[in-house]
């Protein structure tokens, strides 16, 4: 090769590496932003056959047009009144408090032949109560022998002024409506009742202690399943070594499709290390996103590893802005690999049916759709949009295929996603944990209360409860005390 050819050859090597790093600024670019400007939800349609705003009007459609212009038309509007949906119907079991209104007027001459009711529903907020306990105490008329008294009712603070009702609405409000303490505490002084700062945060953390011996339990079943999926999700945690700053930890989330079982668990960092800790004795399908950090725990032999479909469909739909051809064809094919799972969902088939019906009319897909991306993926910028959207297909394809292999898998890990949901709202309200232990704590009361909407139970009643009965409950009978058995 002469001196001349050299030259150009690097020339072409540099000017392909400027290409690449333009093409990844520029998906940088496009994705901030999306971020910024852009709507939230990933949606995607079918281009259609409707005609182009801007494109010519053949002649014999504008003649036409001009024609019926020229006519008299009389359009008449009319409004159709929608039906009202009616009043809600009240609770069966909702208290009535009654008030009997008399006339105005002089009724001692007057018989009553009727009365006319309406009701309305009404709220009494924060209503306190001294719960007072009367232990009738006997003595033995001889005048010997014991005193007979009734026991103690179990406490939930021992020596403590709060009652088990008081010490439920306090976590639903901090764990189910997102209040932080400082919040509920400035409620409750509305009604007189003042609470300091630390007895709340201290009540707060005795009822967490207390629940960890059934989240224990809890752990273990959930280990027990052969499909699991998992997420982490962060969040700012308070740490006396850091001065001004907070520490990002990460709140782990397990999610048994086949059950509704939910655990949250926290631990200060994102290493695969914690998430091999918790599944070092399971074995079965772990679904996961793209996270290296899952990759030691899914080379185990004892585990089918699943990827996420809609991970991937996500980066063809970022990569829109740079390849819209080669984008919206990737997402057509998930569209109809999508399209297969709501048939069979309307069918109601069951998880063998539906494996059939996806190794027919998946399983075409799948192929073509990875034959096509593997002949486009040499053919665009490795560091653009697309070029970043193929790889990380190829990287994940046999793993994203493996939801073929049982149909009770799903082909995405939304629904783990979307159990992470109630951390992020609690994390606009109150910001941070106050400590590391605090934070794992939370991960307890998050993981029950998940339980309690899959399960469809009142979580107020649910936890009132367990923190009733849970020190009287033996070990072996732990079971009866979880949200999905709550009322049986």
């Amino acid at each position: 090769m002469s001196l001349t050819d050299e030259l150009i050859a690097e020339k072409d090597e540099i000017i392909d590496q400027q290409a690449q790093k333009i093409a990844e600024k520029e998906y940088i670019i496009q994705k901030l932003i999306h971020l910024h400007y852009g709507q939230k939800r990933e949606r995607f349609e079918q281009p259609n056959d409707q005609l182009d705003l801007f494109a010519p009007v053949p002649e014999p459609v504008v003649e036409s047009l001009q024609e019926e212009a020229a006519e008299q038309i009389t359009v008449t509007y009319t409004r159709q009144k929608q039906a009202h949906p009616g009043r809600c119907e009240f609770p069966e079991d909702l208290e009535v408090v009654e008030t009997i209104l008399e006339p105005n007027c002089d009724t001692s001459d007057m018989v009553l032949v009727g009365e006319e009711v309406s009701d309305k529903l009404g709220y009494q907020p924060e209503r306190f109560f001294i719960q007072r306990s009367i232990r009738r105490k006997y003595a033995p008329k001889s005048g010997e022998g014991a005193f007979a008294i009734a026991p103690m009712p179990e406490q939930v603070i021992e020596k403590g002024i709060p009652s088990a009702s008081l010490l439920t609405q306090i976590l639903i409000d901090k764990y189910v409506d997102h209040q932080p303490l400082h919040r509920i505490r400035s409620r409750f002084a509305r009604s007189n009742v003042i609470i300091a700062e630390s007895t709340m945060d201290g009540w707060v953390k005795t009822c967490l202690e207390r629940l960890e011996i059934l989240y224990n339990y809890y752990c273990g079943l959930l280990k027990a399943q052969t499909y699991l999926q998992v997420d982490e999700t962060t969040l700012k945690v308070m740490d006396p070594k850091l001065k001004g700053k907070t520490h990002l930890g990460y709140y782990w989330v397990y999610h048994a499709p086949m059950t509704g079982y939910v655990l949250f668990e926290y631990h200060p960092g994102r290493s695969g290390s914690f998430v091999r800790k918790t599944l070092d004795t399971y074995s079965g399908y772990l679904q996961t996103d793209g996270y290296a950090g899952y990759n030691a725990v899914a080379a185990r032999p004892d585990i089918v590893h699943i990827a996420c479909l809609a991970h991937i469909r996500r980066k063809f739909f970022e990569a829109q802005n740079n390849d819209k051809a080669r984008s919206q064809k990737a997402l057509r094919y998930i569209q109809e690999l999508y399209a297969i799972e709501s048939k069979a969902t309307e069918l109601e088939l069951d998880a063998q049916q539906r494996k059939e019906l996806r190794l027919e009319e998946a399983l075409p897909i799948i192929n073509e759709m990875g034959k096509w991306i593997s002949k486009e993926y040499k053919q665009v910028v490795p560091k653009s949009a697309i070029g970043k959207a193929f790889y990380y297909a190829m990287d994940r394809w046999t793993e994203m295929s493996n939801y073929l292999l049982d149909g009770h898998l799903l082909p995405d890990n939304n629904l783990v996603e979307n159990k992470i949901r109630p951390i992020a709202l609690g994390r606009k309200n109150y910001l941070f944990a106050g400590s590391h232990q605090a934070a794992k704590r939370s991960a307890i009361i998050y993981s029950f209360m998940a339980q309690c909407k899959i399960a469809n139970v009142n979580p107020n009643q649910w936890l009132q409860h367990v923190l009733t009965n849970l020190q009287t409950t033996k070990v072996t009978q732990l079971d009866q005390l979880l949200p999905m058995n709550f009322g049986k």
